[in-house]
């Protein structure tokens, strides 16, 4: 059966479980129409999201996760934060899924179909962590225009596809290609088929590493539709925005890539320190490449409460973008004073990395436990707030739970 039949019979039957009826002439509805019912559907049910997760924005969709939730070492689909700029596709027909490789550096453009990819292609597995460029906008003062994500904007799935190097060097590739961009089957929030919500892309060197793939399973399934059913791109330990979802071609440019959203201020921050407040010119703003190095406390959730002479034990994630985290510590002086972690290897290059640690509290009262990690460069999180930027990009201040100790 084809993956457009399933989608609309699944959408009928969603909305009918919805609106708690049946949509007696559902065959009769005009394609695109959305039932009066379902103009504000319930995102956890639409998406199976957990009903902790917040839900930001509705048009388009974004949704985070708070720190408690992200406790699994592999983040599920009822955790992961949806980060959209148009409309889900629904008009999937995977039968007829088309790949398209074009661009000013191609060799020969070449057209794939979703099983040639698959068979083709040697599959290759990866734990890769993705996190939107905005987490932590909501602690920047003053304050930057966007979603206000706070520390959950951040996952790391088990994705499974191929390589897009191996896709690349099958079209052939000419030497003066610079970048790739992406193009999908989202639409544009205005519907305006001309315009593309958004089309991003990264350099050659990050296209050909190991690790950056087509995916078309996320934790050995298919990908969710929100997450990019039935073929995404995904660059980890860059912003998720480069890792494009619903992909129906890639064009490989003799230059930057100059789609949508590519152009400051978005995705880009100040090439030099400014001032908070401070206009930024676009020409003194530099796109966002990997993710600067950051760690999150997952267990306990904050305001944990424990008896006096208790021993506290925490745990979490962190990572640092093409980076490995070389060092993780905890302070609870707010701190003054620093302990390690115990922390653990990735999985495999730009999966997150798991720690731990065992903490004694000298007497009754209220704590901070802050958590830092340091890249293996040497650079560690800041303990308040980065620079200032105009979108509020990149905060990777130290996560911070409170305990109350009785």
């Amino acid at each position: 059966m084809k993956r457009r039949k399933f989608i609309r019979n699944t959408f009928f039957g969603t909305a009918a479980s919805l609106i708690s009826a049946e949509i007696v002439f559902s065959a009769s509805m005009p394609k695109g129409y959305e039932p009066i019912a379902l103009q504000n559907p319930d995102p956890y049910k639409l998406f199976d999201k957990d009903k902790e997760m917040t839900v930001l924005n509705d048009k388009p969709w974004n949704i985070e996760a708070k720190a408690h939730l992200l406790d699994d070492n592999i983040t599920p689909n009822k955790y992961m934060f949806i980060r959209n700029n148009g409309l889900i596709p629904q008009d999937i027909d995977v039968d007829n899924w088309k790949l398209i490789i074009d661009g000013e550096s191609v060799t020969s453009p070449k057209t794939y179909t979703l099983k040639e990819l698959k068979s083709k292609f040697k599959n290759y597995t990866y734990q890769l962590t993705l996190e939107c460029g905005g987490n932590g906008r909501s602690e920047f003062n003053p304050p930057a225009k966007g979603n206000q994500w706070t520390v959950g904007a951040v996952s790391c799935a088990e994705w499974t596809g191929i390589r897009l190097k191996d896709i690349l060097e099958d079209v052939g590739i000419k030497d003066n290609a610079v970048y790739i961009g992406y193009h999908a089957a989202d639409t544009h929030l205005s519907g305006d088929p001309e315009k593309e919500p958004i089309s991003r892309g990264v350099p050659m060197y990050k296209a050909f590493q190991e690790e950056t793939l087509l995916a078309f399973k996320m934790n050995g399934e298919d990908i969710p539709l929100a997450h990019g059913y039935p073929l995404r791109l995904v660059a980890g330990g860059w912003p998720a925005s480069a890792s494009g979802k619903w992909i129906k071609r890639i064009s490989v440019r003799n230059k930057i890539h100059d789609g949508t959203k590519m152009k400051a201020p978005a995705y880009r921050v100040p090439c030099k320190p400014v001032a908070p407040g401070e206009k930024v010119k676009d020409e003194d703003m530099c796109i966002i490449e990997s993710m600067p190095v950051k760690s999150l406390i997952t267990y306990p959730k904050s305001g944990a409460m424990i008896d006096e002479g208790k021993i506290l034990n925490i745990r979490g994630h962190a990572w640092a973008g093409e980076l490995q985290v070389g060092a993780m510590e905890y302070s609870i002086d707010f701190g003054a004073t620093w302990n390690s972690c115990k922390l653990e290897n990735p999985v495999n290059r730009l999966a997150w990395q798991h720690f731990n640690a065992s903490i004694e509290f000298p007497k009754k009262g209220y704590y901070e436990v802050w958590a830092r990690a340091t890249d293996n460069k040497g650079v560690s999180q800041p303990m308040i707030l980065p620079g200032w930027n105009p979108k509020g990009y990149l905060n990777n201040a130290c996560h911070r739970i409170a305990v109350k100790v009785k």
